[in-house]
């Protein structure tokens, strides 16, 4: 089963499909600046838990923000999560530059 994922900027969005299937089988939406993407949500569709649909969503959406010289955000719990157990991408995270502090 390939998994074909793609950016769709004007819906802010990263799409998942199962290849030969029309049907949307996951999403990562995302806020894009000109330093950083920060990803707000994941979903995968219910019939397509289990099957490396979310994997496939953050590899090609981080590999992307690498390509594009991003720093990375991520707000969504699956992202913080994929990240934390794939260390080859914890270099993109982002790093505040603010010294204030409470």
């Amino acid at each position: 089963m390939a998994v074909e994922v793609k950016d769709v900027p004007e819906a802010k969005r990263y799409e998942a499909r199962i290849e030969g299937e029309s049907e949307v089988a996951g999403v990562a939406d995302y806020l894009r600046t000109a330093e950083l993407v920060a990803f707000l949500h994941t979903e995968v569709a219910p019939e397509y838990e289990g099957r490396g649909i979310g994997s496939a969503l953050a590899r090609t959406a981080l590999d992307e923000a690498r390509a594009a010289n991003l720093r990375v955000l991520p707000t969504c719990p699956f992202f913080a999560g994929w990240i934390a157990r794939h260390p080859e991408y914890q270099d993109l995270l982002y790093q505040s530059r603010s010294k204030v502090s409470d």
